[in-house]
């Protein structure tokens, strides 16, 4: 879950190359020959009470198709699209959370996973039944 911009074209496909810094928290675009490959698209809208959300009136739901693995990838290219994830203490910007502080949950969820099985060849696919608490509710 993220803020919507209606001003913005989905789905988008964002490439970028990213470096991750052993012991730094955050990783960093740098410039250079892409290395991660994300789809972003916008399933759905809800309006929302914008003290609770960031100031946001308006939150989307997004479906993000990474086609690389890279750590933080999905939550950066959300955050270069001007769409940082909903409790993000990482991207945009860092800020710190107590390690148990679990009152505002990052809005991201990762619903499947889909592979081709590099001993038998076989589609393999794992579906979580968990739900983002903010959309549910």
């Amino acid at each position: 879950m993220a803020p919507v911009r209606p001003d913005l074209e989905l789905p988008a496909v964002v490439r970028s190359r990213l470096k991750k810094e052993p012991g730094i928290m955050t990783a960093q675009t740098i410039e250079g020959e892409p290395n991660t490959e994300s789809l972003v698209e916008l399933l759905g809208t809800r309006e929302v009470d914008p003290a609770t959300h960031g100031g946001n009136s308006v939150v989307g739901l997004y479906k993000l198709t990474p086609h690389t693995g890279k750590t933080h990838q999905l939550r950066i290219h959300m955050a270069s699209l001007g769409l940082g994830i909903l409790n993000d203490n990482y991207y945009p910007q860092f800020y710190d959370v107590e390690s148990t502080d679990y009152r505002n949950p990052l809005q991201l969820l990762s619903r499947s996973i889909e592979f081709e099985d590099p001993f038998t060849g076989d589609t393999r696919r794992f579906e979580s039944r968990r739900t983002l608490d903010l959309w549910a509710n």
